[in-house]
């Protein structure tokens, strides 16, 4: 029994294929192909899958029956992220351990919920920063307010010396008026004396 055991357990063993998938392209990170390919593999049912991103391409572990490690690949070949730009899908045999698909699902998930609450924590200092500049923005305006304020009082002042100036401008020319008036006045009183005195004069000495 024990043998017979041994060599079943060996049986499945050999029918099990373990492949490392390699995909490049222009764009192949960031655009979900590790979740596109693990739903693909759950689909399929294989026994272990793991993936990575490493360096400007996608690897990926996979574990299973030859059928449908095989159907995994054909359709890893055929099938890309609606975002991805793949040139070169190349596979090869692969003997190291592979995770189970639920282990790598848990680790998948745990990276995911590590980013999320990177990214959370990076808006809330973001929002942070983002409150001090509009408080910032806020002192700004409250002093171009008094700026502008104490501008107004200025002009009401300078608005207030300039009618104060016309004031005495109108008051000087008034005076330069009056004063042009009495000079005129004077200086006719003046020539109106000397015609009479040459008269006079004329009249002594007889001259006509």
């Amino acid at each position: 029994m024990h043998t017979l055991k041994k060599l079943l357990g060996q049986l499945f063993l050999k029918e099990l294929a373990k492949k490392r998938v390699v995909i490049k392209g222009e764009k192949v990170q960031d655009v979900g192909y590790r979740l596109f390919l693990l739903e693909a593999a759950e689909s399929i049912g294989l026994r272990g899958f793991q993936a990575r991103n490493v360096e400007d391409y996608v690897e990926f572990l996979v574990e299973g029956d030859d059928n449908k490690v095989a159907e995994f690949i054909s359709f890893a070949k055929t099938n890309y992220p609606e975002l991805a730009r793949v040139e070169k899908v190349t596979v090869e045999d692969y003997e190291g351990n592979v995770m189970s698909i639920e282990g790598f699902y848990r680790s998948f998930s745990a990276g995911q919920l590590v980013k999320i609450v990177n990214v959370g924590v990076s808006m809330l200092q973001k929002q942070d920063i983002l409150i001090s500049d509009v408080k910032e923005m806020k002192s700004d305006i409250k002093e171009m307010k008094d700026d502008i304020k104490e501008m107004k009082s200025d002009i009401k002042e300078m608005k207030s010396d300039i009618k104060e100036m016309k004031k005495g401008q109108e008051i000087l020319i008034s005076e330069v008026r009056n004063l042009r008036e009495d000079l005129k006045a004077y200086m006719d009183e003046r020539f109106r004396r000397l015609e009479t005195e040459i008269a006079r004069i004329k009249e002594k000495i007889r001259i006509t």
